[in-house]
């Protein structure tokens, strides 16, 4: 473990991570459990889609060249000689000048070329009269037409949503391979931290973080999982980390990083890992961890303060978790927003400040901030909705110009 006093910068420091980020081997999964991951292999479909041909309308199946005179004036008159069910099991069979009833899906009957809509005919039980010429081919779905057999269905690295996962259902695949959630086991130390649910007395803080960074954790795709707080003992903090390195594939902290006396977290990672601890040229989140412990398990140590903690998971924690899933993007979108307000950013340090992007009439951004620079503010941080970014080189920001913007959408919205 090293400590690094020259400031890095943010671009520096996720590359560092980034670099030490490797991957997960794939798992199968049952359909549903594998919505919105990535597939890991290329799939093919054993069958052609659809797998026979079928009725596209309710309707007669006929043979087109029976209805070449049909019009209104002078319908045809076919003779009608049975029923198809969709789920039929046989297929069925007619000659010249016959028709049979139809369904929506149902199988076409041998000799049959083309299907008359319902409406084009006067709906007759014995005998139908039909009402226009017939083309063949006609309200039909091809066997095959949307797949062939043994043809590409998707490949490898396609995200499953709804529409992927229809595909693979009707190809007859009940579970894939895919690129698995990362479980993320997320703590919090300090002596000063209670759990949700007790009342602080002097001295005492109830314990966020842990909430904040799996709810943001999950939010970017992983298994998240929070066990709670640790206190400032070396021993304790040692005990939680070690029963968790089996199973976790990323670990998360927070507090405890900074250059105070009673940080324990330095000296306990030590003994089980190689963490490099920095300072990133960045506010707020400026003392920053990194490295793996045991076999190789990546781990975060993330500072203490709720605003801190939050834009170092977004900064770094995120782009990481986002590598594991297989994603291409492993950044948030940005836009560009009118700077409803000034404010004033040290030079060579990257800001984030909390806003509230607006969305204008005429189709443009705007954003005001909320709260002020502190680190602590964890009311203005629930009130915002993205992060103003201010570049290093950026001193000011001066209202009623352009400013770049990180939108802090839920993954579900």
């Amino acid at each position: 473990m090293a400590d690094d006093d020259r400031l890095r910068t943010v671009d520096e420091h996720l590359a560092t991570v980034l670099d030490g980020i490797g991957s997960i081997d794939p798992i199968e999964l049952m359909l549903l459990d594998a919505q919105g991951l990535l597939l890991a292999e290329n799939v093919r479909s054993d069958f052609p889609l659809p797998s026979f041909d079928n009725s596209s309308m309710d309707g007669y199946a006929i043979r087109a060249i029976d209805t070449r005179e049909a019009s209104a004036d002078a319908p045809v008159s076919l003779r009608v000689v049975g029923d198809i069910a969709a789920g039929a099991s046989s297929r069925s069979g007619m000659g010249p000048g016959l028709a049979m009833r139809i369904m929506t899906g149902a199988p076409i009957p041998a000799g049959a070329d083309a299907v008359i809509p319902l409406e084009d005919t006067d709906r007759g039980m014995a005998k139908v009269a039909i009402r226009r010429t017939v083309h063949t081919g006609e309200c039909l779905r091809r066997a095959g037409e949307d797949l062939e057999a043994n043809a590409p269905a998707l490949a490898a690295g396609a995200a499953l949503g709804p529409q992927q996962l229809a595909l693979l259902a009707a190809i007859g695949r009940d579970r894939v391979t895919v690129r698995p959630r990362p479980r993320v086991i997320i703590l919090s130390t300090g002596s000063e931290l209670i759990e949700v649910g007790q009342k602080p007395s002097f001295g005492e803080v109830i314990d966020s973080n842990s909430y904040m960074i799996a709810a943001a954790a999950k939010d970017a795709g992983a298994d998240a999982r929070r066990i709670g707080i640790v206190a400032d003992d070396h021993a304790k903090l040692l005990d939680v980390l070690e029963s968790q390195l089996l199973r976790a594939d990323v670990l998360v902290t927070s507090g405890g990083v900074s250059m105070g006396a009673y940080d324990v977290v330095k000296e306990a990672l030590s003994e089980l890992g190689t963490v490099e601890f920095t300072r990133v040229a960045m506010q707020p989140g400026k003392p920053q961890g990194f490295g793996h412990l045991g076999n190789k398990i990546p781990i975060f140590c993330l500072p203490g303060n709720p605003v801190s903690s939050l834009v170092s998971f977004e900064a770094f924690v995120r782009p990481a978790i986002r590598k594991l899933l297989g994603k291409r993007s492993l950044h948030r979108a940005t836009v560009q927003a009118t700077a409803l307000e000034g404010a004033s950013s040290p030079a060579g340090v990257r800001q984030y400040r909390r806003g509230v992007l607006h969305r204008e009439g005429g189709g443009g951004y705007s954003v005001s901030l909320v709260g002020g620079a502190g680190s602590h503010l964890l009311a203005s941080l629930a009130l915002s909705n993205c992060l103003v970014v201010v570049d290093e080189e950026v001193t000011e920001i001066v209202p009623g110009t352009e400013v770049t913007v990180m939108p802090l959408l839920l993954s579900n919205r």
